[in-house]
């Protein structure tokens, strides 16, 4: 295993960061830096946030970057525009994939597209267009275009709980998505060098699985296996799958959907560089795919082997 280290040289993990999620990846950081020590790779932990970042990242022999920032600054193509700019290789994927599976408008703009499915949805700029969003008939899910971790989400149930949830999600975004509530189960599929993981059943006891329910609860149920028929789970990953390449999102990554009350599949949202803590999903999925936390990191390093078309 040293010896295959060596095929990586001096890494750059990239963690901490400006974003809402900062917290999430000093943890995730954390986690990876472990990880990657334990199998010998000479890896450094750097944080963006750091006023010498881009020259350190430039001048200090760094063969390549391990991305594990969640959010705005990390995992919307803008830190991959730099590390491209600086030719240094980096981990999951490139600047279109990460801006398009960061903005969730637009990601499901392209999914209507393409004929995939997901809930009906509105974008809000103003407190002036939320008519656009009771057309949509309530309850709604309220959350900011370009946030994760759950942050800024509420469901709304009528015009005054509305504006209250709009006033909360455009505290973290200029733009707000309004989506048609789903009260069917929610699934995620984690990606992994295009393959689709086991699927994750999400159950919590709380309104919706937001940040406390990720992060912090310990009533939030995990069924992985999800206890569909296999039939029924292969469908579903090849949704993922689809829906995850669509956007160009490459190396690894997840993909969240819900299903409907009649149970058709609603696709959610892209992540491009999920979480690695301890109630990370990701790692969940590959344990019972068979890799353990360690093999797992090592596979989304050696996606920055990996020549990627925007990647240029």
């Amino acid at each position: 295993m040293m010896a295959q280290a060596d095929r990586f040289g001096k890494v750059a993990l990239l963690l901490g960061g400006r974003s809402a999620e900062r917290e999430v990846s000093l943890k995730s950081g954390a986690a990876v830096l472990a990880a990657l020590t334990r199998q010998g790779v000479d890896a450094h932990a750097l944080d963006p946030a750091r006023a010498d970042a881009l020259e350190r990242l430039r001048d200090d022999g760094f063969a390549r970057a391990f991305i594990i920032l969640h959010g705005r600054g990390g995992e919307d193509g803008r830190l991959q525009a730099v590390l491209e700019t600086i030719g240094l290789p980096y981990t999951g994927s490139g600047i279109m994939g990460s801006a398009l599976g960061m903005d969730k408008y637009r990601c499901k703009l392209l999914w209507r597209g393409r004929g995939l499915p997901t809930a009906d949805f509105a974008l809000l700029r103003r407190e002036a267009e939320l008519a656009r969003a009771r057309a949509l008939g309530f309850p709604l899910m309220i959350k900011p275009v370009h946030e994760g971790s759950s942050l800024g989400m509420a469901r709304a149930d009528d015009p005054e709980g509305l504006v209250e949830a709009w006033r909360a999600a455009a505290r973290y975004d200029a733009l707000v998505l309004a989506e048609r509530w789903l009260g069917g189960p929610e699934y995620t599929c984690g990606v992994l060098r295009g393959e689709a993981l086991p699927l994750i059943r999400l159950e919590t006891p709380r309104t919706f699985y937001d940040y406390e329910a990720k992060y912090l609860a310990d009533t939030t149920r995990y069924l992985c296996p999800c206890g569909l028929a296999a039939t029924e789970e292969s469908r579903l990953q090849a949704i993922c799958l689809e829906a995850f390449e669509a956007v160009g999102a490459a190396g690894w990554g997840r993909v969240d959907f819900m299903l409907d009350d009649e149970g058709h599949p609603c696709l959610l949202e892209v992540n491009t560089v999920p979480g690695m803590t301890d109630h990370s999903l990701v790692p969940m999925a590959a344990r019972v795919h068979g890799l353990d936390f360690d093999t797992l990191v090592r596979h989304i390093l050696e996606t920055s082997l990996e020549p990627l078309p925007d990647k240029r």
